[in-house]
């Protein structure tokens, strides 16, 4: 299991505030990060690789081992995208049908994962 980086009490503390409409990047980026972790912690693994650019990724979901080059399983997204799918205020089906998430691979989704936070 990886170990967390942010504190609970720091990216909760982040996403509040960008929830709340900041758009600082430091908080963005901790809010962003936090949920990563938080989704690392609830479906450990390494068979998915989700990325939010420019601030984090992380690879989740049991499942077969990538160790080199470019994962098999691989899901994109911008930040803004990111934090509402993981507070349950996007849908995963409509992410990807709107384009808002880029999922290559046949284990690149995260339905039934989401959402991590309310």
């Amino acid at each position: 299991m990886a170990k967390r980086k942010i504190s609970i009490e720091d990216g909760r503390s982040a996403l509040a505030a960008v929830r709340g409409g900041s758009n600082a990047r430091m908080e963005v980026a901790t809010a962003v990060r936090y949920l990563l972790e938080e989704l690392a912690e609830r479906a450990p693994g390494n068979s998915v690789e989700v990325r939010v650019p420019p601030f984090g990724a992380t690879q989740c979901v049991a499942g077969p081992r990538h160790t080199r080059g470019t994962p098999p399983n691989v899901i994109e997204t911008d930040a803004e995208t990111w934090i509402a799918l993981a507070c349950g205020e996007l849908g995963w089906d409509s992410a990807v049908g709107a384009a808002r998430v880029v999922a290559s691979g046949s284990r690149a989704e995260l339905r039934g994962l989401l959402p991590l936070v309310r």
